[in-house]
């Protein structure tokens, strides 16, 4: 079976985990033989990790295949407007130009290369909702000229060009939800967003998430049937022997960490809170909140005010090749997510060898069975969990070993298993096979 699957990042060109995610299971996917996978993404950068796929950029597609001629611009406005209620333009003037001419609702000014391709930044700036716009027009043009059996979407942003390419194709689509505007947001929900993260739902053919807690929240908040959502958790990619190794380090200076997106989401000011507590029984630790995000700059103010900075080190983004050293060197990682959809980044923790403490609102909590489960909030027991790790040797060697023969079964392979049969009960649904 073909495969046309949206995403909007792939490494090593990541945010966090969504890339991570969708490097897995298309790698997953691709040790079945009769899976063919093409992943399709805003802008392809040249150095991604894609031997077992067919990576596609949206930037290299072209979605007018007509040479523009500006000098004549009412004709070819009328021409274009006709043909897909799209006008193509190279530039500030061109637009301005054309926008004179303009009279539909239901046309669109789109700007082009002079190849009549769309120009992507493939990142989440301030012109993402135009270019997710964009994206969906491309991928108009690919479900008419490419072939494939199912549509697999990851996430919001791409939902648009799912549901463009299933109205133009008629193929089945799979929706895949690795976080939701309530996991991100909060009580602050941005509408745009929502709408469209439920017309996504409300379009697919199926609904993928990666955990019960999802579940739940899209079930309850979007109001979607149970019975049209199915949960496949995350894995990790088997690590190299070297990987699993940890430095001889200074015994005298344990380390504790946090990494992620320091936002609301991913509860770092716990985590401070939870250091502070630690540091008024032992003085030997350095705590490392890892990541970039909007409350980074306020977390190092706060543990300014608890005069605490001297025991922190706040290292920002950090790449692939940085995290391994981090976890060789972590003696305990602490996830104390206040709405997280899974949490692959637990897994890679403990695939090190590191105790990991987690919030019990979070996916993986459902999963794993060797960590400690902490209510986000409950900074005295997380606080408690953190001295006893790095007090006990023999907790500390238990759950960092029994942890990473734990997650050595959890496999892409099999969660790509799952997917696989999602989509067979799909085209047998459909009759197409």
């Amino acid at each position: 079976m073909k495969v046309l699957m949206f995403g909007w990042e792939f490494p090593p060109h990541k945010s966090g985990g969504l890339g991570t995610a969708c490097l897995g299971l298309t790698k997953g996917l691709a040790s079945f033989r009769d899976v063919e996978v093409t992943f399709v993404v805003p802008k392809v950068w040249g150095d991604e990790d894609h031997a077992h796929i067919t990576l596609m950029g949206a930037n290299e597609i072209p979605v007018i295949h007509h040479q523009i001629q500006f000098a004549d611009a009412p004709s070819k406005v009328e021409y274009y407007e006709l043909r897909s209620n799209l006008i193509p333009y190279l530039g500030t003037s061109e637009f301005y130009e054309l926008k004179a001419e303009v009279s539909s609702k239901n046309t669109s000014l789109i700007e082009t290369t002079e190849e009549g391709k769309v120009m992507f930044t493939g990142d989440y700036g301030q012109n993402l909702f135009q270019e997710i716009d964009h994206y969906a027009t491309v991928a108009e043009t690919i479900a008419r000229e490419f072939e494939f059996d199912v549509i697999h979407v990851h996430d919001w942003m791409t939902f648009p060009a799912g549901i463009a390419a299933k109205r133009i194709s008629g193929k089945p689509l799979a929706v895949h939800i690795h976080s939701t505007e309530f996991d991100r947001s909060g009580y602050q929900v941005n509408p745009e967003i929502y709408s469209i993260e439920k017309g996504g739902m409300d379009a697919a053919d199926q609904i993928i998430v990666v955990s019960n807690f999802t579940r739940d929240i899209v079930s309850r908040k979007y109001y979607i049937e149970p019975e049209k959502i199915k949960t496949v958790y995350n894995a990790v990619e088997t690590a190299y022997p070297e990987s699993k190794k940890k430095h001889r380090k200074n015994s005298k200076e344990k380390t504790v960490t946090f990494l992620g997106r320091i936002t609301g989401q991913k509860g770092p000011e716990y985590f401070v809170e939870a250091a502070n507590l630690v540091l008024q029984k032992m003085e030997n630790v350095r705590f490392v909140l890892a990541g970039k995000g909007d409350l980074r700059d306020a977390m190092i103010r706060h543990a300014a005010k608890l005069n605490i900075s001297d025991h922190f080190y706040f290292p920002g983004f950090l790449k692939d090749s940085e995290v391994t050293d981090l976890f060789r060197m972590s003696d305990v990682f602490v996830m104390p997510s206040v709405s997280e959809p899974f949490g692959i980044v637990a897994l890679e923790a403990m695939q090190a060898a590191v105790p990991v403490i987690l919030s019990k609102q979070s996916g993986a909590s459902e999963l794993l069975k060797n960590v400690i489960r902490v209510d986000y909030w409950d900074i005295h027991f997380m606080a408690t969990s953190i001295y006893d790790i790095l007090n006990n040797q023999t907790l500390s060697n238990k759950l960092g070993r029994n942890g990473q023969k734990e997650v050595e079964k959890l496999l892409w392979k099999n969660s790509a298993a799952k997917v696989r049969e999602i989509y067979s009960r799909l085209l047998e649904g459909s009759d197409r096979f």
